[in-house]
């Protein structure tokens, strides 16, 4: 790798976690759902006379700072919620509004007045931590739009408005029909017909060719601005929220690959055979993309239909709100409180009405407004087995937010311990929601079925469709998942970031990847006139950070095994959480911290482990001996070890 370029001091007192300012980030590059042009006339300068004001203590300039930056953010997050919530075809107001309020925040945050006093302050011999961590979240906060990268900061914020305009905004025509991507999602899901299948596949795609021409143009607008303040490229400004350089991602990721890979080449092997079998075909060498059920080939669950059995048919029978009461009432059962009456409220949580005059975003997400007590969720909510585990995935993010708004906690370090935090504990939460013994607690299944063998021993002879089936179901969604996201999407954005991929690899290098690491293919050439990453929304408007879903998994699996042996006494396969009250406690001593510690202290008192991937292949042992039992006699396609060639040689 390239050398590490020399930042100006005073730099980095310590790690950081996903501190309040992510959400800025995130305003500032929010999801953008229409089509429409935004004003010409929006400008970077923001007047605001706190902006960099010199003040006599630190406490004092992180106090007027954080004022500011709070009407900010909330303008800009109400801005960004109402295009969200009501896109209406021609109305270039809404999205008007959106970029001028980010622009704003982007000023704020970015000013040179403010990076000034932040460094300035750094050299006091008398910050307190607190004063350090907050310090640093402003600091990062204006590496992402540096006042001194001009112009290139308000091109960058332009392009990335039209590129995701573009991205959500897109027509996808099937056959001759537009369709959106849940029924391009759904024929994946469920249709036998290969033919179909690589046409919903294909036209999925569509879109990243329309998103090609700003693919390397606003990567390099990013690494501009990072640039400004020291970093290397944007990749390596996002891995510094870890405590990390690109190396040190690098490497983790693959050593989580490298983990899980004896299990994830037994799926890769058997998943050819089912699926070959289940289309009726011959076996290939590697996994058509268009044969797995959906369009990245990172979820590979629905290949055994709904969670556990029946979870489909027992839904249909409730209502959508149901399902929110639900997940509500889950929370409430381990000590949280009751959603704020704000939440129901202002929420928008089912989709728009068929005959409605506006559009909605229907990617799932939760919201926190004002890093206090404005909490929402943006869903579109159905009564199915997916929209059931999603419901509760959400609400954990939103619980997150509620537990670390409290006194101890100032707003600027509001968020989780790190990135990966947030996603590990609304996973946990899903998965929690979704293992067999809590769906028979809730009356959504039969009796919970008998535990598994701990792996230590001889496997067992396990009938699949009661034992067996649920563990695999979960290994199609955390294992398949891992070589995607530590893998294939880190390795791809550390490439792009780093100038190593061009307009001659785009598509190319993205292929060569997805064999690599997943063992998937395409159904057919795919040339340089296609962008394929680009179809991914984290490559536009979530960019160099997919490795957080991997740690995720990690985390959530470490907290998983904490919370299954040492506070309810469970098989950590078939759990049921409902009413612990224990269980509620030990997540909210995690959740209220925010990111007022570092997050590598939090893990190891939480778990007593630092991150990694054995608790995840601990998990999956006993699927581990049954699965190569089935692929006896069978060809495996993928090497023994993984073809990754950031793991250390130290002992993985």
């Amino acid at each position: 790798m390239a050398a590490r370029s020399e930042r100006p001091p005073p730099r980095r007192r310590g790690r950081w976690g996903r501190v309040a300012f992510a959400a800025a980030v995130a305003a500032v590059v929010a999801i953008l759902t229409t089509r429409v042009a935004c004003s010409p006339a929006v400008s970077l300068h923001v007047d605001d006379r706190t902006a960099g004001r010199e003040a006599s203590t630190a406490s004092d300039f992180v106090s007027a700072y954080t004022d500011t930056y709070l009407e900010l953010r909330r303008r800009s997050a109400e801005a960004d919620w109402a295009l969200n919530t009501r896109i209406v075809p021609g109305d270039t107001t809404a999205a008007a509004e959106s970029q001028r309020a980010r622009l704003a925040l982007a000023a704020f945050g970015g000013s040179a007045a403010n990076l000034s006093e932040i460094r300035r302050w750094f050299e006091s011999d008398e910050l307190t931590p607190l004063e350090r961590r907050q310090l640093e979240s402003m600091e990062r906060a204006a590496a992402e739009y540096p006042a001194s990268a001009g112009e290139a900061v308000e091109a960058r914020v332009r392009l990335e408005t039209s590129q995701i305009e573009t991205l959500f905004g897109y027509d996808f025509r099937l056959d001759g029909h537009s369709v959106s991507t849940n029924e391009l999602d759904a024929i994946l899901r469920a249709s036998d017909d290969l033919e179909l299948r690589e046409r919903a596949w294909s036209v999925s795609k569509e879109v990243g060719a329309a998103l090609r021409p700003g693919v390397l143009p606003l990567t390099d607008l990013r690494n501009r601005a990072v640039r400004e303040v020291g970093f290397e490229d944007y990749f390596d400004y996002k891995a510094a929220g870890y405590g990390l350089d690109r190396a040190g991602v690098e490497v983790r990721s693959e050593e989580l690959i490298a983990d899980i890979w004896p299990l994830y080449r037994e799926i890769h092997t058997w998943a050819r055979y089912a699926l070959a079998a289940k289309y009726g075909v011959d076996v290939p060498d590697y996994l058509p993309a268009h044969w797995l059920p959906d369009r990245w080939g990172q979820d590979w669950s629905p290949v055994l239909g709904s969670v556990g059995s029946g979870l489909d048919d027992a839904l249909a029978r409730r209502d959508a709100e149901w399902i929110v009461s639900e997940a509500e009432r889950f929370y409430v059962s381990l000590g949280f409180e009751a959603l704020p009456e704000t939440f129901w409220e202002r929420s928008s949580m089912y989709p728009a009405p068929p005959d409605a005059a506006y559009r909605k975003n229907n990617h799932a997400s939760a919201w926190h407004m004002d890093l206090d007590r404005d909490v929402r969720t943006l869903m579109s909510v159905e009564s199915n087995a997916r929209w059931y585990e999603t419901t509760h995935h959400e609400l954990g993010h939103v619980y997150y937010y509620l537990s670390y708004a409290n006194e101890n906690v100032p707003p600027l370090l509001r968020t989780g311990a790190n990135r990966a935090f947030h996603e590990a504990i609304g996973s946990l939460l899903g998965l929690a929601a979704t293992q067999d013994r809590f769906l028979a607690g809730r009356g959504l299944l039969g009796a919970p079925r008998v535990e598994l063998d701990d792996g230590r021993g001889a496997p067992r002879s396990i009938d699949i469709d009661s034992e067996i089936r649920p563990l695999l179901r979960e290994a199609l969604r955390f294992i398949a998942v891992l070589p995607w996201s530590a893998g294939v999407m880190t390795r791809y954005e550390s490439e792009l970031y780093a100038g190593e991929i061009d307009e001659r690899t785009m598509n190319s290098r993205w292929w060569e990847l997805k064999k690599r690491y997943q063992g998937i293919v395409p159904p057919s050439e795919r040339g340089e006139s296609f962008a394929d990453a680009a179809s991914k929304t984290h490559i536009t408007n979530d960019p160099a950070e997919y490795y957080d879903y991997a740690f995720s998994i990690a985390i959530l699996f470490q907290l998983h095994g904490r919370i299954a042996g040492d506070i309810l006494g469970h098989d950590p396969h078939d759990t049921d959480y409902w009413g612990s009250r224990e269980t509620g406690d030990f997540l909210r001593e995690i959740m209220q911290l925010g990111a007022t510690r570092g997050w590598e202290d939090v893990l190891l008192d939480a778990t007593g482990r630092e991150l990694g991937g054995e608790a995840v292949v601990e998990y999956f042992a006993p699927l581990l001996g049954w699965m190569r039992a089935e692929n006896e006699g069978r060809a495996h396609t993928l090497p023994e070890r993984p073809m990754g060639d950031r793991v250390t040689t130290s002992g993985r």
